[in-house]
């Protein structure tokens, strides 16, 4: 990304809307039919986790982290990760992603899941989940579950059903 002046900011309570408007633009009334989207509106996002990209106020991308667990163990649950349609293909979703992994690894977490295409996502280390080891609440493709350990062997003996963090077992 060398044409333009990106920034990425830790996502303030100021920006939903404006989040909220991009994500009707780029993923429209269909978002709310996906499984993904039914795990993550119970239970919001994390502030401190979450980023957008902007280039000077212009906000141009936003990426999510939610709390959830997988079987018993925790993790967090990446997304949705959009980028304006005019500025994809500049290496601002993967910078968003980057630094939203990074800062889940600085603080202490250990696993993230997301629902994606593998060829995309495993620059960021994501890989395929084991078909029979997690699953979501919901239609989902399993070759589309993918996760990304923040440590070594952090999903080693991982299984179970993904859901929001505030469920009880």
């Amino acid at each position: 990304m060398t044409d333009l002046s990106l920034t990425i900011l830790q996502e303030t309570a100021d920006d939903a809307v404006a989040i909220e408007r991009l994500h009707e633009r780029t993923f429209g009334p269909g978002r709310y039919a996906r499984t993904a989207f039914r795990i993550r509106e119970g239970i919001g996002h994390s502030l401190d986790l979450s980023f957008t990209a902007r280039i000077g106020t212009l906000l141009a991308g936003s990426v999510r982290l939610s709390p959830i667990r997988i079987g018993e163990t925790p993790a967090l649950l990446l997304g949705p990760l959009t980028v304006e349609p005019p500025f994809r293909e500049r290496g601002i979703g993967l910078r968003l992603m980057q630094r939203a992994l990074q800062e889940a690894k600085d603080t202490g977490h250990k696993l993230v899941v997301l629902v994606g295409d593998e060829s995309y996502y495993k620059r960021c280390g994501f890989k395929r989940i084991p078909k029979g080891t997690a699953s979501m609440p919901g239609p989902v493709d399993p070759q589309r579950l993918l996760v990304a350990e923040l440590i070594d062997d952090a999903f080693a003996g991982v299984s179970g059903p993904i859901k929001p963090e505030w469920i009880e077992a």
